[in-house]
């Protein structure tokens, strides 16, 4: 893996051009279990240090409010004459107004209501034109790679995955060429990578993929969460979030973009809601975005996001870059100073990125890490390969890393409590014994209580049973 050269020693958490701090980003947009507390292999209390927002951030308070709030008005929507039902059909047709506003959409683009940006990348996949070819890069996130290369057949269209260069100039010069080699009618790429942070400048590979005559999409799931985007402005063509990547965990997530492709392309389900009129020999289906909508939507999960997308837009400007900027600034310079730590790069040129950040400790196996950080620090990260194999392989880190990622809920002393514990990890070792159960990392012998939720009470002495497939 490639170390980051970025600073020197911790720097002091920054303000934004709003003169927000970073710290009072996190007090201004209270996340809920923030001061959730949890025990430590030593019988001890602390509150958790959540560094793993990449894979699903907290739901913000207003949305939780949000939520406790419509949830007496909840109905069935569109078809219903009663009047909670056109109530909660008008409530759910804002929050679309309100998630495609929040992406700056164009007046022509169609916002449509997902599961996540999984589920989204799918729909896309299932409406580009038969025969026509897409381009996707070898760093992808799974859900931004196995789409097109599972509905990749001789009736549909054909993908081809291109390796990324060694700079971002240079991958944009393979791209440029591969576009003018070849027609694609597609390109698309992450906003933001869910494993380092990092993007190509979007505004290139518009400019590169609009002038051979591709559209672009954008896997959105880790940018729209950290930084302003718009459609407009970028000239990107689609883009996919979740919601619980944007502090709305609530099931629900987002297509916006281009309407030809989703009022013409097949159907995401078949059922109702998404017809016209059903005949035994023939259906009329409804265009965009009621053609991809079928059965009863997620009224109060798509509440939800717009909820947090108003709570993000009303930020100061700048405020939320800053607060991230100077987290993670602050945590690749702490773990700089700790021998045989590793931060990943992609690329030695690439711009900014996001909260999100993948290292390694020489000679010790991720998981092995994770727990420790978890069971006598209470810290939260990832580990394994975070859905993006083909990118971990060329990180030269098959076997996996540590992931932590930062959002707005996030604190200075979250970040330090992972370097101090880094550190003492670095220089002494850790104090439990650990073992491999079941393909996950876990204390031997743990005697840390399960929370007192119901539902939990069947995992007592199975604490690895939570941990997920090995090497994920």
């Amino acid at each position: 893996m490639t170390a980051i050269a970025e600073r020197q020693s911790c720097p002091d958490v920054r303000t934004g051009a709003s003169g927000t701090t970073s710290d009072e980003v996190a007090a201004l947009l209270p996340v809920v279990g923030g001061d959730t507390t949890v025990p430590l292999v030593d019988g001890s209390q602390v509150v958790y240090a959540n560094l793993d927002y990449a894979a699903s951030a907290p739901a913000l308070r207003t949305v939780a409010d949000r939520v406790t709030e419509v949830l007496p008005l909840y109905a069935s929507v569109h078809r219903g004459a009663g009047y909670l039902s056109q109530v909660s059909t008008a409530l759910y047709e804002a929050a679309r107004q309100t998630i495609a506003r929040f992406v700056d959409a164009r007046e022509d683009d169609v916002a449509i209501v997902t599961r996540n940006t999984t589920d989204s990348l799918n729909l896309l996949a299932g409406v580009v034109p038969a025969g026509e070819r897409v381009l996707v890069l070898d760093l992808e996130h799974h859900a931004n790679l196995l789409p097109w290369l599972q509905s990749s057949d001789p009736r549909g269209h054909r993908t081809t995955i291109l390796p990324v260069a060694a700079t971002v100039a240079a991958t944009l010069e393979v791209l440029a060429a591969e576009l003018a080699r070849t027609p694609y009618a597609l390109v698309t790429v992450s906003g933001a990578s869910n494993v380092t942070g990092e993007s190509l400048p979007l505004d290139r590979v518009v400019e590169i993929a609009h002038a051979a005559g591709a559209r672009v999409a954008v896997d959105g799931a880790q940018l729209v969460p950290h930084r302003g985007f718009s459609l407009a402005r970028s000239g990107v063509d689609y883009i996919a979030f979740s919601g619980h990547k944007t502090y709305a965990p609530f099931g629900a997530g987002a297509l916006v973009g281009r309407r030809d492709w989703l009022d013409t392309g097949t159907p995401y389900l078949a059922g109702g809601g998404a017809v016209r009129d059903v005949r035994t020999d023939r259906t009329v289906w409804q265009p965009a975005p009621a053609r991809h909508e079928a059965g009863s939507p997620n009224v109060v999960g798509a509440i939800a996001l717009a909820e947090a997308c108003d709570t993000l837009a009303a930020l100061p400007a700048g405020a939320l870059e800053a607060h991230e900027t100077a987290l993670r600034a602050r945590l690749v310079a702490g773990l700089e100073q700790l021998p045989g730590v590793q931060v990943a790069r992609i690329w030695p040129d690439s711009d900014e990125p996001v909260g999100v950040l993948t290292f390694t400790v020489a000679g010790e196996n991720p998981g092995l890490v994770a727990a420790y950080l978890a069971a006598e620090h209470g810290i939260g990260v990832r580990d394994g390969r975070f859905c993006a194999h083909p990118l971990l392989a060329r990180l030269g880190a098959s076997e996996g890393a540590i992931r932590a990622s930062v959002g707005v809920g996030t604190t200075s002393e979250a970040v330090d409590r992972l370097v101090d514990a880094l550190r003492q990890y670095v220089e002494q070792g850790a104090r439990s014994s650990y073992e491999v159960v079941d393909g996950c990392w876990a204390v031997v012998d743990d005697t840390r209580p399960l929370l007192p939720v119901h539902g939990l009470d069947h995992l007592a002495g199975t604490a690895a049973a939570a941990c997920g497939p090995a090497l994920d």
